[in-house]
Parts: structure tokens; sequence; C-alpha cells
């Protein structure tokens, strides 16, 4: 099974940003990654053509399983 942490963001110009994390800590918690999210926003990290990140939306973790057919 295929786990992502999707981390979203809203930019200066109001568009919906969103941060993949792929095969994150099995034991990651919502107050850690709230923390990270304030973190990469106070700290500038990163920004996108349409200007820095500027609000938390949310997170989620997303399962998939993934079959190879051939």
């Amino acid at each position: 099974m295929k786990k992502v942490l999707e981390m979203q963001f809203r930019n200066a110009t109001g568009k919906e940003v969103n941060i993949l994390v792929n095969d994150p800590k099995a034991d990651i918690t919502a107050a850690a990654v709230s923390v990270v999210m304030k973190n990469i926003i106070a700290k500038n990290i990163f920004s996108t053509g349409s200007g820095d990140l500027v609000q938390v939306i949310g997170a989620h973790l997303k399962s998939t399983d993934v079959a190879e057919l051939a």
C-alpha cells in the first residue's frame, strides 16, 4: 500500500498549493504535521510562481493499493 501525506496551503494570490510527501512515518500525528506546516510558512521555505505560501488549509493522508499488471 502506498501512502502520501498531502499538505494544502494558500499562496499570496489565493491559489491553493499542495505539497506531497511520499511514505510518511507510520506514527505521524496531526500535531506534528501542523507544526511543520506552520514552520514552512513562517520560514518561507517554499514559494510558488504566484507568490509565497501564506495560509494553512489542511492536510490528509492518502492510501492507495497498487497492483502491477505487467
